[in-house]
């Protein structure tokens, strides 16, 4: 007896080890089969961008329509070609070797490296690669807010639509992958308290050499430690919590401190915010205007964001309210602020529109279609969480060049005088231009370091009088004449529609070199042989007239 009761022991000892032996087999066969199946959010961070791509004209090249993108990769290229950081003028002869402050120098080494490896089409990808990620991370910042599906992909589209006026491959896209990836990161501790919040303060030290976007994480935490305060005051949190996020923005505010300028950069970017002109001259610092689909989408986002504030307030959710007022402030001051507001707010909605949603449908009958929308909801959701190697796939052969992408070997013609600087670049290479800031950063990037501009788009640098100056200029103010004499130009290029060109075509002092639609360019006359007639080996009895001693 004893003996069977010992043999069965041992047969069940044998079989409990050999199933412990297979389940890890089977759950690492399941591990994989998940890793190479593709999820839902794959999905998204794939269709997402390449659907703005595909349905937008022009397609990626969109993500180039700013010239700034330029002068970054040039001032990333002397960087490291000198091993040294920038701190005097570069591109320019009206403030040749005045300091400058290159803020955004570690954006402009990695444009350049990547630019050096791939070209322009990289930089392009980079630009939708991080307009996937801001899309990716406000996505997963909904669903765990609370949405599901049905309300988180709705907003999802309606916030990467919104996002796309400021879509393009420029250094501010590291702050629109940034600030959603802090937003969802300062929720997640104010739910459950960890240490992990205090990386943010090394965040801040390489966020601050990318872009002057940093500040945007100092707003979140001072409105959180003030929201924090807030909801101490009415019985909802603890005054340590307050205090805790104080001295957390006082880190980060002394971790900017580490960048190349030390904190003149902070002096300088108090006053580059101050500075009315900018707003004034630079499209993309002025307020918002309603029109075409993505400010509607915008418009409509707004709305509901604000008007979610009145509950969140009635919860005594301070510090939600007071990131989706101070955000909704900033976009409708600015329109580049746009993207953020929309990274801030739209988890907050998504959560109170399916607590609406929940509520209703808690009142419905079991068979009914809400009880069948949550169903499925429920059913997808971990679909929606889980990410896999496939969305880094795409972009891989995107890189190397398999998807049917367009080739992009420069500027977007419809937005540049590319022909026009092809045709006549060993003319221009000699001349002092004056032309559209937009357009003397592409000089900059197709004939640095020959050509120095008048003015670019570092509108911060050249200041006040100059900028304006500029401005006044191409619209054709009475003392155009004496701007140019003062300034030396012998050759402006400009699009036909500005003031300035309508102005030279009937001018005696100046003939057209060439037309071709886009760009207009302009040549002095002399009546004898200028410096760029000379470098052209021209002689100069073509120009004038034989001396009376020759005459016949």
């Amino acid at each position: 007896m004893s003996t069977g009761t010992g043999s069965l022991s041992h047969v069940g000892i044998g079989a409990e080890t050999a199933q412990s032996r297979t389940q890890p087999a089977r759950g690492s066969s399941r591990s994989w089969r998940r890793w190479l199946r593709p999820s839902l959010l794959d999905v998204l961070l794939v269709v997402v961008p390449f659907w703005f791509v595909g349905l937008a004209h022009g397609g990626l090249r969109l993500l180039l329509v700013d010239g700034d993108t330029g002068w970054h990769i040039r001032t990333g290229e002397w960087i490291l070609q000198h091993r040294a950081f920038v701190r005097q003028d570069l591109f320019s002869f009206s403030k040749a070797g005045e300091p400058w402050f290159a803020w955004e120098w570690l954006s402009d080494v990695i444009f350049a490296w990547i630019h050096g490896v791939g070209g322009l089409f990289w930089i392009a990808l980079f630009g939708l690669a991080a307009g996937a990620a801001y899309c990716g991370l406000v996505f997963r910042h909904m669903l765990w807010q609370g949405a599901r599906l049905w309300i988180a992909l709705p907003l999802a589209f309606l916030g990467f639509s919104a996002a796309t006026l400021h879509l393009l491959s420029r250094p501010h896209m590291f702050t629109l992958v940034l600030v959603p990836l802090a937003a969802w990161w300062i929720q997640a501790d104010l739910r459950r308290p960890r240490w992990h919040v205090w990386l943010l303060v090394p965040l801040t030290v390489l966020w601050t050499n990318l872009h002057g976007g940093w500040l945007a994480l100092i707003a979140l935490l001072g409105l959180t430690a003030a929201g924090l305060a807030a909801e101490a005051w009415l019985g909802h949190r603890r005054w340590t919590d307050a205090g805790r996020y104080g001295l957390l923005t006082l880190a980060c505010v002394a971790a900017s401190l580490v960048n190349p300028y030390g904190w003149r950069l902070h002096e300088h970017t108090l006053a580059y915010l101050r500075a009315d002109y900018i707003r004034n001259i630079v499209g993309e610092f002025r307020a918002p205007s309603f029109r075409g689909e993505p400010m509607l989408h915008y418009e409509v986002v707004l709305l509901a964001a604000c008007a979610i504030c009145g509950l969140l307030l009635v919860r005594k959710q301070v510090v939600a309210a007071l990131w989706i007022l101070f955000w909704a402030h900033a976009s409708l001051q600015s329109a580049r602020h746009i993207p953020l507001f929309a990274a801030v707010a739209l988890p907050f909605l998504g959560a109170e529109l399916q607590r609406l949603w929940d509520g209703w449908a808690a009142r419905q009958e079991r068979r009914s279609t809400a009880a069948a929308l949550d169903g499925i909801a429920s059913d997808m959701q971990p679909e929606l969480t889980r990410l896999t190697w496939w969305p880094t796939a795409v972009f891989a052969l995107a890189l190397a060049g398999v998807l049917p992408l367009p080739a992009i070997a420069d500027f977007p013609k419809e937005r540049f005088p590319v022909e026009m600087v092809g045709r006549h670049a060993p003319m221009l290479r000699e001349a002092r231009i004056l032309t559209q800031d937009q357009w003397a950063d592409y000089l900059i990037y197709r004939l640095y370091p020959d050509v120095r501009v008048y003015f670019d788009g570092r509108s911060d640098f050249y200041g006040r009088e100059i900028a304006l100056e500029y401005v006044d200029t191409l619209n054709g103010r009475h003392d155009w004449r004496q701007v140019l004499d003062r300034h030396r130009f012998d050759v402006v290029l400009l699009p036909p529609g500005v003031a300035l060109a309508s102005l030279l075509k009937i001018s005696p002092d100046w003939e057209i070199l060439g037309d071709d639609g886009t760009a207009v360019l302009f040549r002095r006359r002399h009546r004898g042989p200028s410096r760029l007639q000379q470098a052209a080996g021209i002689e100069r009895s073509i120009f004038l007239p034989p001396p009376p001693n020759e005459i016949p």
